[in-house]
């Protein structure tokens, strides 16, 4: 019989994790449209009207007509449900599916959505994946990766990042 090793870290080869800028975001939105008090909180929707991207390997113009489909918990966390179609400089379309969390404290929610707190001060992190058939983009078919953001009225703001 094999002898059993003292502890996990013995068998188990981590790596630290590395991240790489892939591109910053802006998005104009609308006023939201209020849902409502449903079951799970208070869902708004919020319609984007289009940006822009920008990073080193890709750039382009986000497409209008993407969502975040907002809620807002009892305990007063934002759940993002965000669905939105890059198209490239070079013309290719990206689907961008993200979902995180948009937290602060009940002191801060009034800077916090007249936009004058600063970004560091409110938890807003999503996990993002990605959808494309364009070949130079394949890559991205196979990355996970995360963002910061920040939100003014009427547009938002995410710092996408590669998990190497």
């Amino acid at each position: 019989m094999a002898e059993k090793p003292e502890t996990p870290h013995n068998y188990l080869k981590t790596q630290a994790l590395v991240t790489e800028h892939l591109f910053d975001m802006v998005i104009e939105i609308r006023e939201p449209l209020q849902v409502g008090n449903i079951p799970k909180g208070n869902r708004q929707i919020l319609l984007g009207d289009g940006g822009e991207f920008k990073g080193q390997r890709l750039s382009g113009e986000v497409l209008p007509y993407g969502a975040d489909w907002f809620l807002i918990r009892s305990d007063g966390v934002g759940e993002l449900d965000v669905r939105v179609t890059l198209k490239t400089d070079d013309g290719e379309l990206i689907y961008m599916q993200s979902g995180g969390f948009l937290s602060y404290s009940r002191e801060m929610a009034k800077s916090v959505l007249s936009g004058t707190a600063d970004p560091s001060d409110y938890y807003f992190r999503e996990r993002t994946i990605f959808e494309t058939a364009a070949e130079r983009f394949n890559w991205m078919n196979s990355i996970v990766a995360v963002g910061t953001g920040w939100y003014q009225p009427g547009m938002v703001g995410m710092s996408i990042y590669e998990i190497k």
